[in-house]
């Protein structure tokens, strides 16, 4: 045989093996996919897959909806030391409660305006806001604004105005009250106009110190959460502020109490993050919320595009952590019956979904 032929030959029975053989994964037909011989490159179990899974949920795509307590719950998010994620953690539970059916209301004390800017919500100096209903005694449905993509979400946003009103609000009669009787007002306005489209959770952030805005908070609210920097100097400012809300409950306000506690700014790679998480719920028990908000660059540049970082990034790890954070906190306020409900609706932890355990977040750390 020559060597032409030889050639031939080993070329036909390649192209004959070839064509007995099955089709590659990398050449995989729709129908073999369809009979279940999903290829390498279309696998879901990719970092780039559990982030769209988590997006999915956190924006609640299949509706679900959380239970709604059996009373409007008003929670005051106080913290006098500066930094410590009041705000972020204020606008991004709101969102995340209001993306899942619940009726939601941010009141912005903070005169910085930074909880409107994050929801969208016009603070320039002039338009009609907090100051008005705590110096002017407006009603607050006159200067609540809706928030963009979230029809179930109101801000009553705060203005530069609001940075005199400590001095402003000493010389006023019943100045630790002002805002307590414009919610109470307000809540009873809605309830009684339509039960079903009641407020059923208002969030108050505050400025970071402890002067009448705070106050006027905290005597307007039932619960207060408490967001701690898992850093040293976080732990130090706790026992004023724990000072002051014993005050408030023996002068002026005896149903309010601390219910929760949030850890924020978490980095795993440090062992003081890990020692002052393990000292917070040592001291506070039960009030940590499990989830811990870790630090991510999304949480900080969306306010930056009006948003929370549940509609700007909601695959990212904050994201994820906020969804889980506002999902206990819904779970600790709901009745009895529907509590039992939705312990057994909680997503599946074994997908990458936002109740993944923290290994899940852990692969993701370097991708977001």
């Amino acid at each position: 045989m020559s060597d032409f032929d030889g050639a031939v030959s080993r070329e036909t029975a390649t192209a004959t093996d070839a064509s007995s053989e099955p089709v590659s994964r990398e050449t995989t037909t729709g129908d073999e996919l369809a009979a279940g011989g999903v290829s390498r490159e279309t696998s879901f179990d990719t970092p780039i897959a559990r982030e769209a899974a988590q997006a999915v949920q956190v924006q609640n795509v299949r509706q679900e909806r959380w239970p709604r307590p059996a009373a409007p719950r008003v929670l005051t998010v106080a913290n006098q030391k500066g930094g410590v994620g009041k705000t972020t953690s204020a606008v991004n539970l709101a969102a995340a409660l209001a993306a899942h059916g619940l009726q939601v209301l941010l009141i912005d004390l903070d005169p910085q305006g930074n909880a409107s800017t994050a929801l969208g919500v016009d603070h320039a100096v002039g338009t009609p806001s907090v100051y008005d209903v705590l110096l002017g005694g407006r009603p607050i449905a006159e200067v609540m604004h809706g928030a963009e993509g979230l029809p179930t979400l109101s801000c009553v946003p705060a203005t530069l105005d609001l940075a005199g009103a400590d001095i402003e609000l000493t010389s006023q009669v019943a100045r630790e009250y002002r805002l307590q009787r414009a919610l109470n007002a307000y809540l009873e306005e809605v309830t009684h106009a339509d039960a079903k489209s009641r407020i059923d959770y208002v969030i108050v952030d505050c400025p970071p110190s402890l002067g009448l805005l705070t106050l006027n908070a905290l005597v307007a609210a039932r619960e207060v959460l408490i967001p701690i920097q898992c850093e040293y100097y976080a732990l130090e400012g706790l026992a004023q502020l724990m000072n002051t809300v014993e005050l408030v409950t023996s002068h002026l306000n005896p149903s309010l109490e601390v219910t929760t506690v949030l850890l924020t700014m978490y980095d795993s790679r440090t062992r003081l993050a890990d020692q002052v998480a393990e000292e917070v719920r040592r001291h506070f028990g039960p009030l940590v919320l499990e989830p811990m908000i870790p630090r991510n660059v999304r949480v900080s540049e969306a306010p930056g595009f009006g948003q929370t970082v549940m509609t700007y990034d909601p695959g990212s790890r904050g994201a994820v952590r906020y969804l889980q954070a506002a999902r206990e906190i819904a779970q600790r306020g709901a009745p009895e019956s529907a509590d039992a409900e939705a312990s057994g609706a909680d997503v599946d932890d074994t997908a990458g979904t936002p109740d993944s355990s923290h290994s899940v977040a852990a692969t993701q750390e370097g991708t977001t």
